[in-house]
């Protein structure tokens, strides 16, 4: 199933997630870093969400108090709370 996640406090406006049960299948980061967002689907691809959550749940870029991964972790909390 396909979703779409409106970001807070960070470059990319959304996230568009594909997740199979809870394996990630494709990962797009609408705006923002391009390399950087590519790096970051590419390699959560095929990974747990949980797993996901967990490592990324708490990454900050400079100064914000989120990151695009954190923003991820946030999106898979609210699609596997589903």
């Amino acid at each position: 199933m396909e979703y779409v996640y409106k970001t807070k406090g960070v470059c990319p406006s959304q996230i568009k997630i594909e997740v199979d049960g809870d394996t990630i299948g494709k990962v797009e980061f609408c705006g923002g870093c391009n390399g950087n967002g590519k790096g970051v689907a590419a390699l959560v691809k095929g990974m747990k969400a949980s797993e996901v959550i967990a490592r990324c749940k708490d990454i900050t870029c400079g100064s914000k108090g989120t990151s695009c991964p954190a923003q991820l972790a946030k999106a898979l909390v609210e699609i596997t709370e589903k």
